[in-house]
């Protein structure tokens, strides 16, 4: 174990991934408000799905990680408090920083007389300037200390959901903002000491850190709103192949392959919060994100796309049966936040249909917003002997074993593929795939 006592504040995907990864090497403790989640948490078992985080997270606790749903005196004399409560956006769109305060103001409080001096870091996803000009205001009002140095850092987190536990372990970067060399060389040492292989460690100051999540977040955003522009122009042109395109895109090393599958649109709880953000932020500095707004707008209409090929193929969808394979906003999470099937169901619903649905793993966030609006399937099965027609939303593996036979179990036998996961060639069938021209 690393010589190291280190808190962390928030445990959602990016706390308690962290917490889960740090805890097999250092003394971590992982601190959360919400006591139910705590108590879930001291058993060894994540209250979400993401593979391996359970493997991890057994582990750590076995080699000392601890939970708390106070943040004390013993939680801020840590080495090291990162940040990784949650910023979501408010109704008109701007982040909502009230979290990132209320802790903030925790710590300063608790602060007081410490021996130590602990390096704070953000690691939550904020817009340029929280750190220097919301935290550091807030740590020296609360701790009464204006000449205090609290060692804040800047150090943004690029994990994915589904692949949380790897990313954590294997980041393809590190990014290090602060203004006082100290702290930074500090936080280096701990991630050179932790990490297997030596990570690509980027220094920097703390408004450039900021900065850089949200730009990275905002262009792959477009990456994806753009593949799904081309997929929808090769819905038009029969013969094409969106993904032949986009393999030879990503063979160009000034494009890359990644984050060029077309799909029905981007989700979760990162791509379409922080685009918001940087949206909201940039108009109140002054300028005007034309193409970020349109990366947006694109996104939002992938939906009707999916609705315009059922109505072209069933007519007025009112009372028509509509299966969903797939509710999770990608595959190997049961995140349904910002959820295209979400958003496909809430279109679907307001044209009157009847929505019956079917995932691995996201059934149960789903019910907490539909409640009984829709029919929930246990069985894949199920959903084609239920429904008129079907749309692969999520490409589970689960799916890919799905037959012509079962697909012939539907009553217009009519198949959507958002995904391209499937090949089916069955002339009793209706197989759409988006993005690829209909003969």
């Amino acid at each position: 174990m690393i010589s190291r006592k280190i808190a962390i504040i928030g445990l959602g995907y990016v706390g308690l991934s962290l917490a889960a990864f740090l805890g097999n090497q250092v003394q971590v403790v992982g601190v959360d408000s919400n006591k139910e989640k705590i108590r879930t948490l001291e058993k060894g078992t994540s209250y979400f799905y993401e593979p391996k985080i359970s493997y991890y997270l057994k582990r750590a606790i076995k080699k000392g990680l601890t939970f708390t749903d106070q943040i004390t005196k013993e939680v801020v004399s840590s080495d090291f408090i990162f940040i990784t409560v949650g910023t979501p956006i408010d109704k008109y769109g701007k982040i909502d920083l009230s979290n990132i305060k209320s802790v903030s103001t925790s710590i300063a409080k608790n602060m007081t007389n410490l021996q130590n001096n602990p390096s704070i870091i953000i690691k939550s996803t904020v817009i340029p300037g929280t750190t220097m000009h919301v935290v550091k205001p807030i740590l020296e009002k609360n701790n009464l200390k204006e000449s205090i140095d609290f060692g804040l850092l800047t150090n943004p987190e690029f994990l994915r959901e589904g692949s949380a536990m790897q990313d954590t372990i294997s980041p393809h970067a590190i990014v290090i903002g602060g203004s006082n060399n100290t702290s930074i060389n500090k936080l280096t040492s701990l991630y050179k000491a932790t990490y297997r292989k030596k990570p690509n460690i980027v220094k920097t100051n703390n408004i450039t850190a900021e900065v850089i999540k949200y730009a990275n977040n905002a262009f792959l955003a477009t990456k994806i709103s753009f593949i799904n522009s081309i997929a929808n122009i090769c819905q038009k042109i029969p013969g094409t192949d969106v993904d032949d395109i986009a393999k030879v895109m990503g063979m160009d090393p000034r494009i890359s392959g990644l984050f060029l599958k077309a799909g029905p649109g981007y989700g979760g709880s990162c791509f379409p919060k922080d685009v918001q953000a940087l949206i909201s932020f940039s108009k109140s500095i002054g300028y005007n994100p034309e193409l970020l707004e349109a990366v947006q707008d694109n996104n939002y209409k992938q939906v009707r796309s999916i609705s315009d090929i059922l109505e072209k193929q069933l007519g007025n969808l009112k009372d028509r049966k509509i299966g969903l394979l797939g509710l999770s906003f990608k595959e190997n999470t049961d995140d349904v936040r910002e959820s295209v099937s979400i958003r496909l169901i809430e279109h679907l619903l307001d044209k009157k249909s009847k929505i019956i649905v079917h995932d691995p793993k996201a059934i149960s966030n789903t019910k907490e917003i539909f409640l009984k609006k829709i029919t929930y399937c246990e069985k894949l099965e199920d959903i084609f002997k239920l429904s008129d027609c079907a749309v692969l939303m999520t490409p589970w593996d689960d799916y890919k074993k799905i037959s012509s036979k079962l697909i012939k179990k539907l009553q217009s036998k009519l198949f959507i593929d958002t995904r391209r996961i499937l090949k089916i060639h069955d002339k009793e069938i209706i197989f759409i795939s988006l993005g690829i021209g209909q003969e």
